[in-house]
């Protein structure tokens, strides 16, 4: 069996990955992400990683579904999907903190990699997951894309890719037991965590409670291992507590 971890060179992604090998260090982990040279040194050595070039900005360059099909049953199914691919800033885009600041080409790029790419993974999956072994598919998301909880606007593309993002996991979360019960798909809040992502951020973040990429991967393996089918449908905060859409 295996676990698919899509976004494994980020922080959050490759923290989550070593907790995996940690805890089942039988089974082998799929480790997908645009820049696989990109990954930490220690799991590009260590032989239970299979690490595939992806991209969920460029989903026409992407393997095939049939090559996809194949991996997974050379390792006898999976047990966990797990995606931590997201965008929320680079060298050509930055959170808006006003109408003004919104463009077409971000808003576009944070809906391809926040939401479509999930989408559109499951779906080049979803051949290869046929039987009874998936148990979960986790999508790491965020509380600002809550809509009830939105109080201070801004970040228009990351709250909205994110708010969508949550749509395609309860969307998902109707179709999926349909193919693969009993099963969990959830949306999971990683908490605020010292990354590349958050380090622009440093002197806003000095009064919230922040976690090292380790201490994130421990809080949501735990989450994550305790879900079953009767999570469903959940958008799940680090510490395992509700949250609102």
């Amino acid at each position: 069996m295996a676990t698919i971890i899509a976004g494994i060179s980020g922080a959050i992604g490759s923290a989550l990955a070593a907790r995996y090998l940690q805890d089942h260090p039988e089974q082998t982990l799929i480790g997908l992400c645009r820049h696989p040279e990109q990954v930490p040194d220690a799991l590009q050595r260590d032989p239970r990683v299979h690490l595939l070039a992806w991209d969920a900005a460029a989903p026409a360059r992407n393997p095939d579904k049939s090559d996809i099909e194949a991996l997974l049953g050379r390792y006898g199914g999976v047990d966990d999907l797990i995606y931590a691919a997201g965008l929320l800033h680079d060298d050509s885009m930055f959170p808006e903190k006003r109408l003004e600041d919104l463009t077409a080409d971000n808003l576009t790029r944070a809906f391809q990699v926040n939401c479509v790419g999930f989408g559109m993974l499951v779906q080049a999956l979803a051949r290869g997951l046929r039987g009874k072994q998936l148990k979960r598919v986790v999508a790491v998301s965020a509380k600002v894309g809550s809509i009830s909880d939105n109080q201070l606007g801004g970040w228009y593309a990351y709250r909205c890719s994110k708010a969508a993002l949550n749509m395609m996991v309860k969307n998902l979360s109707v179709e999926l037991p349909r193919r693969y019960a009993p099963i969990a798909c959830v949306a999971l809040h990683p908490g605020t965590t010292r990354s590349a992502l958050s380090a622009p951020f440093s002197q806003s973040l000095a009064s919230l409670q922040v976690h090292d990429p380790a201490e994130t991967a421990d809080n949501l393996f735990g989450v994550i291992q305790n879900l079953d089918e009767s999570d469903n449908g959940r958008f799940v905060s680090w510490n395992g507590d509700d949250l609102p859409w």
